[in-house]
C-alpha cells in the first residue's frame, strides 16, 4: 500500500475535490497539509453538494480521520463556519474524526484587514488574492510572530506573544492610514474562540506517524496548484505557501520516506483565477464557450475563471518539479463537440523556442504558445465509465497529453459524479 499525495498540476481548480473524495473512499486519514480557506473543493456525493475550504474532503465520509497540518493557516472563525454549514447538510464534524496540528498558524481578523487594503492600493500591479488573510498570516509565521493554536491553551501568558505581534502590525497600520489595535482586543478575540476549537488540537506529527506504523492508508490532500507555489509558481502572482507535493512532508510532520505515489490533477484545458500570465488563455468565443460549459467560477470567490486550451509545457514542469507518479484528467466531455483542439507544445521567447516557463515575471509575460491542432470528436464522452465508451479521437487525444507531458493518465474523469471515472490505476495499489 503507498500513501497518496494529490496536487494539482495547472493554477488550481482542476477539479481535486471529487478525485480526492473518490480515493478517500479508500483512505483511513486524509491530511490537508498547506494553504488556508482561501481554497475550494466541490464534491457531489448522491445527489448532494458540498463546498469545503478548509476542511479535508473526508469529513463528509463517515470513518474516516480528517487532520488539518502544521503546514495550513487557520482561520478560527471561519473553520468554526464551516462546522456549522456541514452540520446543516448532516455531517457531524467533532473532535472525534478532526484533529488540528497544535503548531498550526492562526488568521486573525488583523491579517484580513491588512490583505485587503493592500490588495485595493495596488491597482496597478495586483496579486489577485481572496483577501482573506492568508498571505499575512504566512508572514508573521515567518517572521517568528504569529500566533499558533497551542497558544489558546495559555491565554494566561499570551500578553507578550500579542504585544510582539501587534509591534509589527501596528507600525504598518499607522503607515497606511488605519487605526492602531489594542492588545487587549485581540486577547478578547482569542479567548472567545479557544474553548470552542482547543478540543480539535493534537500533536498531528506523532498522531500521523502512529497511524502510518499501523499501516493505515493516509491520502495527503494539497489545496491550489503546483503553478502557484511560492518558488515554483508563476511568482509574484502565487499563493503564500508551497503547493508542490514535497510540502506534504513539511506541512504534516511525516517525512518524505511516508509518500509513496504522487497524484497530479490536471483539466483537459486550462484555467487560471486571478492575475498573472496565462500563455493559453482564450479571450473569445472559444474561452466563453470552454468557461460556460465548465461551469468555470471559483468555489471560494465566486470569481469567473479564465479559460484556454492545454498547456504541456506547463504540466510537464509540474510534473517534475512535484514528483507526479501519475496524472487524472478531468473535465474531458467539456472538449466534447469541437471540430479541432489546439494544444500547447512549446513556447517562443524573443523569436527562439524553448520547451519550459521561464522564471522572470517580464520573461513570462512575452512567451507565445506555439500549438499543434488535434482533430476533435463530435460523440459525447461525457458520463463516460470505460475507456469503451470514449470516441477513439478522445483517446488520442488523452494518449497525445500523456506524450507531451511524459507522464501517464492513470484516471479520467468525465462529470463531477464520482461515478463517472474511469480508472487505469489505483495510486493506493501502487
Amino acid at each position: 500500500m503507498a500513501n497518496v499525495v494529490v496536487v494539482g498540476s495547472q493554477w488550481g481548480d482542476e477539479g481535486k475535490g471529487k478525485i480526492v473524495d473518490w480515493l478517500s473512499e479508500q483512505a483511513d486519514v486524509v491530511v490537508r497539509f498547506q494553504g488556508g480557506h482561501n481554497a475550494g473543493h466541490t464534491l457531489v456525493i448522491d445527489g448532494q453538494t458540498y463546498k469545503l475550504s478548509l476542511l479535508p474532503s473526508g469529513v463528509v465520509r463517515g470513518g474516516k480521520l480528517s487532520v488539518i497540518g502544521n503546514g495550513v493557516v487557520l482561520d478560527p472563525q471561519a473553520l468554526l463556519e464551516e462546522i456549522e454549514r456541514l452540520a446543516s447538510q448532516g455531517v457531524a464534524v467533532t473532535p472525534e474524526n478532526l484533529r488540528i496540528a497544535e503548531n498550526v498558524t492562526l488568521i486573525l481578523p488583523l491579517h484580513r484587514d491588512l490583505e485587503a487594503i493592500r490588495e485595493a492600493a495596488t491597482s496597478t500591479s495586483r496579486i489577485g488574492t481572496t483577501k482573506r488573510g492568508i498571505g499575512p498570516a504566512y508572514e508573521d509565521k515567518v517572521g517568528r510572530r504569529a500566533i499558533r493554536l497551542m497558544d489558546l491553551a495559555e491565554l494566561d501568558a499570551i500578553g507578550p506573544k500579542i504585544e510582539r505581534l501587534l509591534a509589527h502590525h501596528n507600525a504598518m497600520r499607522r503607515g497606511l492610514g488605519m487605526a492602531e489595535i489594542t492588545p487587549a482586543s485581540v486577547h478578547d478575540h482569542l479567548a472567545g474562540l479557544a474553548h470552542k476549537v482547543l478540543p480539535y488540537m493534537d500533536s498531528v506529527w506523532s498522531l500521523l506517524d502512529t497511524k502510518r506504523r499501523e499501516g493505515k492508508r493516509i491520502l495527503f490532500e494539497g489545496a491550489q496548484g503546483a503553478l502557484l507555489d511560492i518558488d515554483h509558481g508563476t511568482y509574484p502572482y502565487v499563493t503564500s505557501s508551497n503547493t508542490v507535493a514535497a510540502q506534504a512532508a513539511t506541512g504534516s510532520g511525516l517525512g518524505p520516506n511516508a509518500i509513496g505515489y504522487v497524484l497530479g490533477i490536471c483539466k483537459a484545458y486550462t484555467t487560471r483565477v486571478g492575475e498573472g500570465p496565462f500563455p493559453t488563455e482564450q479571450l473569445n468565443d472559444i474561452g466563453r464557450l470552454i468557461g460556460e460549459r465548465g461551469r468555470e467560477f471559483g468555489t471560494v470567490t465566486g470569481r469567473p475563471r479564465r479559460c484556454g486550451w492545454f498547456d504541456a509545457v506547463l504540466v510537464r514542469q509540474t510534473v517534475r518539479t512535484s514528483g507526479i507518479t501519475g496524472l487524472a484528467l478531468t473535465k474531458l466531455d467539456i472538449l466534447d463537440g469541437l471540430d479541432e483542439i489546439k494544444v500547447c507544445v512549446g513556447y517562443r521567447l524573443d523569436g527562439r523556442e524553448i520547451d519550459y516557463l521561464p522564471g522572470g515575471e517580464r520573461a513570462q509575460a512575452r512567451v507565445e504558445p506555439i500549438y499543434e491542432t488535434v482533430a476533435g470528436w463530435q460523440d459525447k464522452t461525457a458520463n463516460a465509465r470505460s475507456w469503451a465508451d470514449l470516441p477513439a479521437q478522445a483517446i488520442k487525444y488523452v494518449r497525445r497529453v500523456e506524450e507531451l507531458v511524459g507522464c501517464p493518465v492513470v484516471l479520467l474523469s468525465t462529470s463531477p459524479e464520482r461515478e463517472d471515472t474511469i480508472l487505469m490505476h489505483n495510486p493506493f495499489e501502487n
